[in-house]
């Protein structure tokens, strides 16, 4: 399985990085993790006639930006998105006239499918959990070729997020936060608490990504968030960054 760090902010974009997305290539699976601006990279990758499959975990812009450029593409496979009950209603008002081209005038075919809580059984095997956030947001548990990867993206530690972790090959968990910071009223992790979740949940390895482009302004500054955290396996996630697992 390679994993490629497509965008890595959260927010908006700067020097330090792209909105949120990431890229998944297991054999002749194609797994895209949200759609923030990093999402335009992603036909460097995607190449072959394979299906896409995309994953939303909720409707805020930084997650969703990037579906504007979904006309660029050419998925000869068609593209799958799914995404929380309401995914489609939601898609069907923002990728449409006067905003965008629609779905059914991509140059593919594109088809957009709801989730529930639970697990289920697609070309791979997917649980998807709410997350505690200021909207409803979905995390992922991927079970692929024997391998397991969760996608924790923006929520504050709850039980969900450790459920979904539990004993995942690479955790991919946000980091809006600055260390030592918490917001009930805005709910997100920081370096530290992601750590903590990924201990609890028995995870092998762990990745930072969706950096709040306001407190990490620059690369340098995600590396400074977790000198102190002495967790194995740890990674700050950057734009352009692929790793195997």
């Amino acid at each position: 399985m390679k994993v490629v760090f497509l965008g890595t902010n959260g927010w908006y974009d700067t020097h330090a990085g792209n909105t949120i997305c990431i890229y998944v290539q297991s054999g002749d699976r194609h797994i895209l993790l949200d759609a923030g601006n990093g999402l335009y990279k992603a036909d460097q990758h995607i190449k072959d006639d394979c299906e896409v499959s995309m994953f939303l975990s909720h409707f805020h812009l930084d997650h969703t930006e990037g579906l504007h450029t979904l006309n660029k593409f050419r998925f000869r496979g068609g593209l799958k998105i799914y995404g929380q009950p309401g995914t489609r209603e939601v898609l069907g008002r923002i990728l449409a006239e006067p905003f965008t081209v629609p779905l059914g005038r991509l140059p593919f075919k594109a088809e957009v499918l709801e989730l529930s809580e639970g697990r289920h059984e697609l070309p791979f095997i997917v649980e998807a959990r709410q997350l505690l956030h200021a909207s409803r947001c979905f995390g992922y548990r991927f079970e692929v070729d024997d391998k397991v990867l969760a996608y924790i993206p923006d929520t504050g530690v709850c039980d969900n997020a450790r459920l979904l972790a539990r004993d995942a090959d690479l955790m991919i968990a946000e980091s809006a936060l600055l260390p030592g910071h918490e917001d009930p009223s805005w709910p997100h992790l920081n370096p530290e608490s992601a750590a903590r979740i990924a201990q609890d949940a028995g995870a092998r390895r762990l990745a930072l990504v969706h950096f709040d482009a306001f407190n990490y302004p620059t690369v340098d500054d995600r590396f400074k968030a977790v000198e102190d955290i002495g967790y194995p396996g740890l990674m700050v996630g950057v734009d352009g960054m692929q790793i195997a697992v």
